[in-house]
């Protein structure tokens, strides 16, 4: 849909050259990742909107390279950590440890204490390791023995999980799922673009050929940059009637929270900032709606039954929900 946006009050930035710097951190990570533009784009809002992403998909599907990627594309300190249902709650924050030259504990921070933290296979862990990621996501702070310690900026938790294998695994609780501003399904590529992956890598990583194009200084500013995006009023009334439709389809438990109002809202400035607007439109929520909603619904028992999923349930919200018309958008 093109159309004109809403006026700007303040138009001393310019969301063309902000989408350029991201264009140029897709583009570095493509030298990477064959069929995986999607999936950047997504992750890039997570990025912008200060939120989280959960991976959601079968090995083999390129998860963890993607995390490594656009890490190093953002120029971002990244930390790996393989979770386990021996993983203790320390090993995620760190722990004080006795240090006999001085006679006194001194914190050692963990893997956590870095700008973009791969938590992979979380369903693995333990409810308790589990938990010692919530206030790091919601706060962007660690506490250990009584002392409150900040997380440095950008802070970005990727998860990853197996849909599949479930034995021996620790499904994420509602509360942990609703933290995660994006869940995301890589999938499978195509025949042609597993073709290009094979040629891509034949001789050797592309990995170690890629390097930095953004700061983290420059990922701070299109975070506050994502915020200045204006979300007019039809807009925003489209994207509250799509949540709130959720509550009340009969096939749905539980529905979109107040929480997931929010996360959308963040996530459609995030789009249109990408994509060189300053202003957002009903595109974007169609767009990012099921990426945003459909992690945060639980469904009824005779939906289960007849095999609906939390992403059929939105798909259909978006059909049933009128769209605002194009001349209700322009100033």
């Amino acid at each position: 849909m093109s159309v004109k946006g809403p006026h700007l009050p303040d138009e001393s930035w310019d969301p063309v050259a902000a989408s350029r710097t991201v264009g140029e951190i897709r583009e570095a990570v493509s030298t990477v990742l064959v069929g995986k533009e999607e999936v950047v784009d997504r992750l890039l809002v997570a990025v912008l909107c200060r939120g989280h992403a959960l991976l959601d998909d079968v090995p083999g599907v390129g998860k963890t390279l993607v995390a490594r990627s656009l890490a190093t594309a953002l120029g971002c300190d990244f930390h790996r950590i393989q979770l386990t249902p021996d993983v203790m709650p320390s090993d995620v924050t760190g722990s004080s440890v006795f240090n006999q030259r001085t006679t006194d504990f001194e914190f050692r921070p963990g893997p956590i204490f870095t700008q973009i933290l791969l938590a992979d296979e979380i369903n693995r862990a333990t409810p308790r390791a589990q938990s010692a990621l919530l206030e790091a996501m919601q706060e962007r702070q660690v506490t250990v023995d009584g002392h409150t310690r900040a997380l440095p900026e950008p802070f970005l938790v990727l998860a990853t999980q197996n849909p599949v294998e479930l034995e021996g695994t620790f499904p994420l609780p509602e509360a942990q799922l609703d933290r995660f501003l994006l869940r995301i399904a890589p999938g499978y590529p195509s025949r042609d673009e597993e073709d290009l992956m094979l040629r891509r890598f034949e001789h050797d990583d592309p990995f170690d050929r890629l390097s930095a194009v953004a700061t983290p200084e420059e990922i701070i500013a299109l975070q506050d940059q994502r915020a200045r995006v204006t979300v007019g009023d039809p807009v925003r009334a489209y994207l509250l009637d799509v949540v709130r439709a959720t509550r009340e389809d009969e096939r749905v438990m539980l529905g979109g929270s107040p929480r997931a109002t929010l996360s959308l809202h963040r996530a459609i400035q995030a789009r249109a900032l990408i994509e060189g607007r300053a202003f957002a439109i009903p595109d974007d929520v169609k767009a990012l709606a099921g990426d945003v909603l459909a992690h945060r619904l639980v469904l009824s028992a005779g939906a289960r039954l007849r095999a609906h999923t939390a992403a059929v349930v939105v798909a259909s919200v978006l059909e049933t929900v009128p769209v605002p018309v194009e001349d209700d958008l322009v100033a």
